[in-house]
């Protein structure tokens, strides 16, 4: 099966540089909308049989415009949430996104008995976002959108797609509606296809002035 894992359009905590990660969270921005608006055309002409949504809001609206265009009713998986931010919940700044990153990061290296501070470990989020995905899949169908966030993508990729290498993923940015293609299935296992930093409408829908806390890199 072909997913498209597209993170969801910007909101005002991203630009604010919060780690908001709480349900249900908060809306789009204007741009956020904007570039929500532009994954339909960005899509055009590509099979799309699902279209899967995490229980955070930003997701639902960033889906709503390729849902209206393809007729297609998302459905809501709680396991496509973002990463639990713990104690370091609606925290900014450089150094709280960096303490963030590098707790995901090392999940996707294989330490998945770490813990976010004051939040889960590694294997109790992989274990959720790999329930998703196979419901998902069961769901049937050769190719789904499944909007996502920016850590839970990353680290999900970095973790479980064949030949992805965890330290080119902390060091690529993954920009509001960009997205990660993937072919496979949880049996035999995922490859990557294609990478988008860049949003999908295209990189004038960029914000490169906002601090943005889950698609940044991860300083070396």
């Amino acid at each position: 099966m072909r997913l498209l894992l597209l993170r969801h359009g910007q909101t005002p905590s991203n630009v604010r540089g919060l780690v908001d990660t709480a349900i249900p969270g908060p809306r789009l921005t204007a741009l956020g909308e904007r570039q929500a608006a532009a994954v339909p055309a960005a899509l055009e002409g590509r099979r799309i049989d699902a279209i899967a949504v995490s229980t955070l809001l930003r997701t639902a609206l960033t889906a709503a415009p390729l849902a209206d265009r393809l007729s297609l009713a998302p459905t809501t998986y709680d396991g496509l949430r973002e990463v639990d931010a713990g104690d370091l919940e609606m925290s900014s700044g450089h150094e709280a996104h960096q303490a963030y990153l590098s707790t995901v990061f090392a999940w996707a290296r294989g330490d998945t008995h770490r813990r976010m501070p004051g939040g889960p470990d590694g294997a109790t989020f992989l274990a959720r976002f790999d329930d998703a995905v196979a419901q998902v899949v069961a769901a049937g169908g050769s190719t789904a959108v499944v909007v996502s966030h920016g850590a839970a993508i990353r680290c999900w990729v970095a973790a479980r797609v064949a030949g992805v290498d965890v330290d080119d993923v902390e060091r690529t940015p993954l920009d509001n509606t960009g997205a990660i293609e993937i072919d496979g299935d949880p049996a035999g296992g995922w490859r990557l296809v294609a990478w988008s930093t860049d949003p999908l409408g295209g990189p004038t829908l960029r914000d490169d002035a906002g601090d943005d806390p889950t698609g940044e890199p991860l300083d070396a």
